[in-house]
């Protein structure tokens, strides 16, 4: 038989008071620190429904997340008006109307390229 397919003896364990033990994987570390922005304005349920998922996935992660309202701003409410509720993730539109919430983490804990 080749060597390549010939198997290695097992070797027992080191046994340790001290010995090291693997973990099972955390959540996953946002990859940078981000900023998630929420546009909204108020009485708009798509919003609320998108504030809890901005919410709940920063709150995971540890992601800040900060709230703005377009009838407050003249320029978020040109820019944005017809597709809000828009998330922001560092300044850069992540996504609007409806924010899914696997690939808002996706995006929070990749690296953004």
């Amino acid at each position: 038989m080749s060597p390549l397919f010939r198997r290695k003896p097992a070797q027992a364990p080191e046994h340790s008071e001290h010995s090291e033990r693997s973990e099972p994987p955390g959540p996953p570390e946002p990859s940078e620190n981000h900023l998630v922005t929420l546009i909204r304005k108020p009485g708009c349920h798509l919003c609320d429904d998108a504030q809890l998922v901005v919410e709940k996935v920063c709150a995971e992660l540890g992601v800040p997340w900060e709230g703005k309202d377009i009838t407050e701003d003249r320029g978020l409410h040109d820019q944005y008006w017809e597709q809000i509720p828009v998330v922001l993730v560092d300044g850069r539109q992540h996504t609007f109307w409806r924010v899914n919430e696997e690939r808002l983490r996706k995006a929070l804990t990749d690296q953004y390229k």
